[in-house]
């Protein structure tokens, strides 16, 4: 992604976005209109000059001792993040994992809509999860055909995330967003989330602590 001086905007910036966003949607909820950097900042555990310096870089926003208009800084946000259009989601894998991704309340809120599920489970097949039918795996690259999707989410077993996600790639998928714990070749962007690395990185962060 590349800020308004074509210069390329930083992976941690980006990864702050949704924060800002999710704080500021709940703001616009309660109806606050208006908030100050310093309060905003506080709010999602960071200072007012990183969240300025984020969101300069994607234009001018707010009016110095004014703070920010929350409606108009979250519309901002929404467009910067894509939510302005909707996006079409498929999910391979409906084990527990995948279950409890497609059950998830909040896809609509980010304009995302469920459009399919798949597994190869028998005893899966034909199963409905949030008014989605899950269908057999082998019926992926006739309904990506037919369809404009967005979005794959993998959560297959590790030894077949890679067919999947060059099903996905093949049949014009946009990006993926992974959970299975392999690496993935594919020129799609990913978005990994490894539940296993994440669990691990806080077992460090606890074992840290206690030696101190």
């Amino acid at each position: 992604m590349l800020d308004e001086s074509g210069s390329k905007i930083s992976p941690r910036t980006i990864s702050r976005l949704p924060v800002y966003w999710r704080y500021l949607k709940e703001l616009d909820d309660f109806g606050i209109e208006r908030i100050s950097s310093r309060e905003l900042a506080g709010r999602i555990g960071s200072t007012p000059s990183q969240l300025r310096q984020d969101l300069n870089q994607f234009g001018h926003f707010g009016q110095h001792g004014y703070g920010y208009p929350v409606e108009e800084l979250l519309s901002s946000i929404s467009q910067i993040l894509g939510l302005n259009r909707t996006r079409k989601m498929i999910i391979v894998g409906m084990g527990n994992l995948g279950m409890a991704i497609a059950s998830y309340e909040n896809f609509g809120r980010r304009n995302i809509k469920l459009a399919a599920l798949f597994d190869v489970d028998p005893e899966r097949i034909g199963t409905v999860v949030s008014d989605v039918q899950i269908q057999h795996a082998d019926e992926m690259p006739k309904f990506l055909e037919e369809n404009q999707i967005d979005i794959g989410c993998v959560s297959t077993p590790p030894e077949v995330a890679q067919e999947a996600v060059t099903t996905m790639e093949h049949g014009g998928v946009l990006g993926i967003w992974n959970f299975a714990p392999v690496k993935l070749q594919t020129k799609l962007p990913v978005e990994h989330l490894h539940l296993g690395d994440s669990l691990l990185e806080l077992l460090y962060r606890i074992g840290r602590r206690e030696d101190k």
